[in-house]
Parts: C-alpha cells; structure tokens; sequence
C-alpha cells in the first residue's frame, strides 16, 4: 500500500524523503483546525510539531489513520485518551532535541548570571553601564535540577562541569540512578530551599502543572534565578511575576508559555525576564536528527516493524 503522511507544521527534507520511500509525504504546514477536520480522513499517517492541535476531534475525522508523530518531545497537544480509543499509535522523538535544549538551558543561566542581554542593549544604546552589571558566578553555586531525562541530565552534566553542586527532584524516588550519575536527589521543598539557580526540564502533566506556584516560590531563597526550557505550563506565570517585582526571584529565563505566543506579556516585558519564544529545539543539527528519527518511527508504524518510542 502507498501510505500518505500528512505534515501540518512543516519538517526537514531527510524526513520526507524516508516517508516518500512507502508512500506520499504531504507537507501542508500552517493548515488551520477546520481544514485539517476536512481533509485527515485521507491519510494514513501525520506528523505534528506543537502547533497542531490534535484532538478528540480530530481522531474522529481521521478514519484511515494509524499513527501521529510528535516530532519533538511533548505530547501535550495530542489527545492521548482519543488515540487510544480510535486505535491511533502515538510516537515522539525524544533525543533529537536533548543536545539542543540543554544548551539553550545552559546559555539561559549564563545569561541571567551576567545580565548579558541587559548589557548587550545598554551598548547598543550607547550606554557605557558597567557599574550596573553587577554578575554573579556559577562556581560553588547550587544548581536544582527538576527533572532528570535526557535534557536534565545533560544540563546536571554541563552545570557541574562550571562547578555547581547539582541536586535533583525527580518524581520517581530512584536516588541510585541519580547517584551514580554523581549527583544527588532530594525532595522537592529541599530544592526549593537550597538551590540558587533552579532549572526545570521535565514534561507537562496533571502532576507537573504549576508545579512553581505561589507556595514553592515563598520556599525559595531570596535572589534565586529561574530557568524553564521545557513547557510553559509548569510555572504558574503570574505567581512568577509577582516572584519577580517582590525580588523573590532575582532573574527568569524563560522559552516556553502556556498559550504560544503569550496571551498577557506583562511577565514576558519585566526587566529580569530574558524570554525566547519557544526555539529550544531550534537548530539545524536538532532538526535533521528530529525529522529522520520521527519520519523513520513513523514509517515504522505503517509497516509493522519494531518502534523505538510509542507513547500508545
């Protein structure tokens, strides 16, 4: 059979390639909700970045599909429970982007630790404002890891190699596994109360949703810096603001939102907020490795061979 896979929000040449090899790649990116309801019924396959929305909806019009692929590593906009019950395989591709989003969480904390941003456009105001930049160093300084998959460990990994403690929440008490990557778990009020930078790199779920609220920014230190590379979601951001313009938290670096883009820039605009808008997996390495592992799972799925990530 020729399989047809629908792209709706676009995807490396490698990708399609592989998908062309047993069927048709159609890339039909930026498509909105009611023209995808129209057409999905013809195919076989899709593939979605964050953007596309594939709901309960969306299974329902979908009357020949067999798989959805994540070409990244969330699977929030994917209704989980829909695909189960409409006998949907759901895979991801969740390495491709590790290298990548780790960095940019490592840059992240460079950043906030020496208000490079603030610098930069200080000199490109012709401000000569070296007295106000007044950074502070990673050595000997305590770096909470929240979250220790392939991105956290890789982010434990680098923190340590500039000399920071790194102590790890994971929500699975395994403190074997995070020993022997030489680091240390602890309790996530623990964390809270030693770390002084906190970097979340974990996935959204019932339990991680605004996991840093009101409550767990008062257990902080005072000064602590913040940095969430991972969804949007696990930060109540208004309970951030408030953090931030107390000086609770002394600096943010954020690149993921709970509607993207914003829908209230308020936090987004504070002087101690660096923002990005969602580019963690945004390199050209990153997005190779990403369109072949997603094209070649899905693939995979059509014919019946052996998956490396199903997620159902």
């Amino acid at each position: 059979m020729a399989w047809k896979v629908i792209i709706t929000d676009g995807l490396e040449s490698v990708g399609k390639d592989l998908i062309n090899q047993v069927g048709e790649a159609v890339d039909r990116k930026g498509i909105d909700a009611a023209q995808l309801l129209q057409e999905v019924g013809d195919y076989h396959g899709m593939i979605v970045r964050g953007r596309t929305k594939v709901t309960r909806e969306v299974f329902e019009a979908a009357k020949n599909l067999k798989v959805v692929g994540r070409a990244g590593v969330g699977v929030d906009n994917i209704d989980l429970e829909a695909a189960k019950d409409h006998g949907v395989t759901v895979v991801n591709c969740p390495v491709a982007t590790s290298e990548a989003v780790a960095e940019l969480s490592m840059a992240m904390i460079f950043a906030l630790s020496r208000e490079l941003p603030r610098a930069d456009a200080a000199m490109k105001n012709e401000d000569w404002a070296k007295k106000e930049l007044m950074g502070v160093e990673l050595m000997g300084k305590t770096l909470g890891m929240i979250g220790f998959g392939n991105i956290g460990q890789l982010v434990a990994k680098y923190s340590a190699a500039m000399g920071m403690e790194v102590i790890v929440y994971k929500r699975t008490w395994d403190p074997e596994l995070v020993r022997q990557k030489g680091f240390e778990q602890v309790h996530l009020d623990e964390l809270l109360e030693r770390s002084d930078f906190i970097s979340l790199n974990l996935p959204l779920t019932a339990d991680s949703k605004h996991l840093l609220n009101d409550e767990a920014f008062a257990k902080m230190k005072d000064g602590v810096y913040i940095v969430d590379a991972s969804r949007g979601g696990v930060i109540d951001h208004a309970a951030l603001l408030k953090a931030l313009q107390s000086g609770k938290v002394a600096g943010a670096a954020i690149d993921v939102y709970e509607k993207e883009p914003p829908l209230d820039w308020e936090m987004v605009k504070h002087s101690k907020v660096i923002a990005t808008p969602h580019v963690g997996g945004q390199t050209i390495e990153a997005q190779l490795r990403a369109a072949e592992d997603i094209a070649s799972e899905v693939v995979n799925v059509l014919e019946d061979k052996p998956l490396r990530w199903k997620i159902c």
